[in-house]
């Protein structure tokens, strides 16, 4: 089964972010991902090689969107509507390049007065995400000394960092209200084999949690 959250219910957009053996959804359209910054709609997912982007973003009611990680830290937003909706993958590279004020960036063009909730999901935790110098100079130069302080020094050169944090920072200086950012609690990838795929912990034979979205099929009304 995968993963819910109380307020994507509450908006009443189907989703889910995905667990170990969770077959992805009927009819999910997907962007290749390659640790970028570049943003498509849904429609263009639709084409066969389906397009290089690390977020997708749709108003189509009911069509599930989605992006896949195994370790890298995912995130599903909605208008508070419902009618628009977007998932983003959010690797180190990816929130270097800027993936996340990209997709806010695309949400605002296609809605400028849309209320945007989002939804981290599980990836690694900075109990277990070490990384090394070139990394953490890449975060600094997008992020500022925000990374530091999201930062705990192991070993010279060295240290473990919370991306999920640095994921909402992102998305609160991107313009989303820190009060519509959530975190799903004690998910970190790499400690919970039962549940979760992981790259750091299994390698290139890691398999890969597939998490949706889609937009609302009930749209509200003028006065919904």
């Amino acid at each position: 089964m995968t993963i819910r959250h109380a307020w994507l219910d509450a908006i009443g957009v189907e989703h889910g972010f995905g667990m170990r053996g969770e077959p992805p959804p009927a009819g999910l359209l997907r962007p290749h991902q390659v640790h970028g910054r570049d943003v498509v709609d849904a429609e263009a997912c639709r084409a066969t090689p389906p397009p290089e982007a690390d977020a997708v973003l749709s108003r189509e009611p009911g069509v599930p969107i989605g992006v896949a990680t195994a370790d890298c830290v995912p995130v599903l937003c909605a208008s508070r509507a419902g009618d628009l909706v977007a998932a983003v993958h959010a690797g180190w590279r990816g929130l270097a390049r800027g993936i996340v004020a990209a997709s806010v960036d695309a949400l605002r063009r296609t809605d400028a007065r849309a209320e945007l909730v989002a939804v981290i999901g599980p990836a690694i935790g900075a109990c277990c995400y070490e990384i090394d110098t070139p990394v953490l100079d890449a975060l600094r130069h997008g992020h500022g000394d925000v990374v530091d302080r999201l930062s705990l020094p192991t070993s010279p050169g060295h240290a473990r960092i919370d991306l999920a944090a640095l994921t909402a920072h992102a998305l609160e200086k991107a313009g989303v209200a820190c009060d519509r950012i959530a975190r799903l609690p004690s998910c970190c990838t790499r400690c919970d084999a039962q549940r979760f795929h992981s790259f750091r912990r299994d390698g290139a034979h890691a398999g890969r949690l597939v998490h949706h979205i889609a937009a609302r099929v009930d749209r509200p009304g003028p006065h919904g």
